[in-house]
This record gives structure tokens, C-alpha cells and sequence, in this order.
């Protein structure tokens, strides 16, 4: 049976399901007259261990999103991870997201989780999350470090899921955007069309998006007007993924260290190369407030 376990205080309710990716089952802000929740909430009818994608949120580790899958090289040596989800040609994600996490520590505002993937190829590691509510925010702490033998790129991210994509208004800056091909991968980097520009406060663009910005400052809010409802998201990172599709009743807005693909791009930006023993950590903040 899966655990879920609780986190509360007077302005935030959030439940973390271990076994499930060290992910999280749901985020409410509960300061109102009723609950509502500020991540999309794990659904009453899901299985027991639910799936990765039918979460709120859940950690990318030891890299975000998709990798060409030819691998990459590094310092000489190519590395292959094989791909990970059924029908996807591409490893995505790392593979934290599809381990049980194990609980170290849990008390009312905070837990801390722990994972193992010593025999894990190419990357080898071990990594950390801890959740913990700070009056009206949920900071959620990732860290890696490198277990193998030899140094490696490592990149972490998280994937929230929002509710309400056609109610939103989403705020964050960012420089340039990578256009994709018919793979998924980018292929060059643009300016921002006007329409996924969103220095201000913008509707989610109504045909949908799934790109990597970069030059982001580190900080997002959405506001969901109708609701009464905002949302802040802070990261010590570079970059996000906007997942917008059209007609769907989620969003995904995940703050990442690295573009897409970004093992196959030279420099490898926003990676930290790791030698053996070598930790990265990321810290993003979730911030609730009634409008």
C-alpha cells in the first residue's frame, strides 16, 4: 500500500506519495473558506501507486526532460540511457521519477526523502528531496550526488502540474525560446513570439505549447482571477518548460537548470559536470496567496 503522507499548516496542505517518485499527491491552499488546491490534485479514482503523470508534482533527476537517443558523449565515452516511457524513442526525465523514495524523516511541516541508484547506467547517484511548508510557501529542496567513477553533466528540474490552464494568467520572464522539430528536441533557439512572451501578466496561448525558455529570472506567478487564487513559483534556475496543450484541463509550468536535450549541446548549458563524490542541489519555492 502506498503511503501518503501529510503535510499541514494554516495556510497549506500537502501530501507527498513516496513509493510514487517521492512526488507530490496534491497542494492546496486551505486559508480560505474552502480549500482549493494550487497544484492539479492527484484524482479520488487514481490506483494506489499512481502513475508519475497523474501526480501534482514530481522530481526530475539526474536530468529534465528528453536526451537524444543516441545518448551523449562526454570526456570521451558515449553514454546511451535507455528510453523510459512506452512509445517515447527518447529517454526523459532521468529516472527518480519511477523509484520508490525511501522517508527518512517526517514530521507535521516537513519530510525528508532519500534514493539510491548506485548500479544505475550511465548515472550512477544519490539524491535527496526534502519538503517543508513555510508559513504561506511549500520549499521543496533537490539534491544529486554523483556516485560513479567518473565525473558526469548532471541537471535537476521539477515537473508541477497546474489546474485551470484557460483561467490562468502567467508572469514570467524569459529571453529566448527553443523551437522544437517533429522529435521533440530543439533545433534553434528564437526570440519570443508575442503571444509566449509573458513578461506581462498573459493568457496560456490557446494552441498550445510545449518549449524551454531560457534567460528566466528565477521567478513565475500565475493568478487564476475567477478563482480568487495566485500562485508564485521561485527557483535557483535558468530555465522552464512551458507544457500548455490545447483543449487539456492541466498545465505544466517546470523549472529546470538545463534546456532540453542539452547533453548533445556544446558547453552542455546549464549542466554541472560532477566528479565522483561532487552534490548539486536546487531549492524552488511553491507561494500561495488569495487574490
Amino acid at each position: 500500500m502506498a503511503d501518503r503522507l501529510r503535510l499541514h499548516n494554516g495556510r497549506l496542505l500537502a501530501e507527498i506519495v513516496p513509493q510514487a517518485g517521492g512526488g507530490l499527491a496534491r497542494l492546496d491552499w486551505v486559508a480560505g473558506s474552502s480549500p482549493q488546491p494550487l497544484l492539479r490534485a492527484l484524482a479520488p479514482d487514481a490506483p494506489e501507486v499512481p502513475l508519475p503523470s497523474q501526480l501534482a508534482c514530481f522530481p526530475l533527476v539526474p536530468w529534465s526532460n528528453r536526451m537524444a537517443p543516441g545518448g551523449f558523449e562526454f570526456d570521451g565515452r558515449r553514454h546511451v540511457p535507455a528510453p523510459n516511457r512506452a512509445g517515447e524513442p527518447c529517454p526523459i526525465h532521468g529516472d527518480g521519477w519511477q523509484q520508490a523514495w525511501q522517508v527518512e524523516s517526517h514530521t507535521p511541516d516537513a519530510l525528508m526523502l532519500r534514493l539510491e541508484r548506485h548500479a544505475a547506467a550511465p548515472f550512477s547517484y544519490e539524491a535527496a528531496l526534502r519538503y517543508a511548508l513555510e508559513d504561506d510557501a511549500l520549499a521543496v529542496e533537490l539534491e544529486v550526488r554523483n556516485a560513479g567513477h567518473f565525473p558526469l553533466p548532471f541537471g535537476l528540474g521539477l515537473h508541477p502540474w497546474l489546474p485551470d490552464p484557460q483561467g490562468a494568467r502567467l508572469q514570467a520572464r524569459a529571453t529566448q525560446v527553443w523551437l522544437s522539430g517533429a522529435d521533440k528536441l530543439p533545433s534553434v533557439c528564437s526570440l519570443l513570439p508575442p503571444n509566449w512572451n509573458f513578461v506581462e501578466p498573459s493568457p496560456l496561448p490557446e494552441d498550445g505549447v510545449d518549449n524551454v525558455f531560457e534567460g528566466w529570472d528565477g521567478v513565475a506567478d500565475i493568478a487564476w482571477p475567477a478563482r480568487g487564487l495566485g500562485l508564485s513559483i521561485e527557483a535557483n534556475m535558468d530555465y522552464f518548460i512551458l507544457y500548455a496543450p490545447p483543449g487539456r484541463d492541466f498545465f505544466c509550468f517546470e523549472p529546470v537548470d538545463h534546456p532540453i536535450n542539452a547533453h548533445n549541446m556544446t558547453g552542455y548549458p546549464g549542466l554541472s559536470i560532477l566528479p565522483p563524490g561532487a552534490s548539486l542541489r536546487r531549492r524552488v519555492l511553491f507561494r500561495g496567496r488569495a487574490l
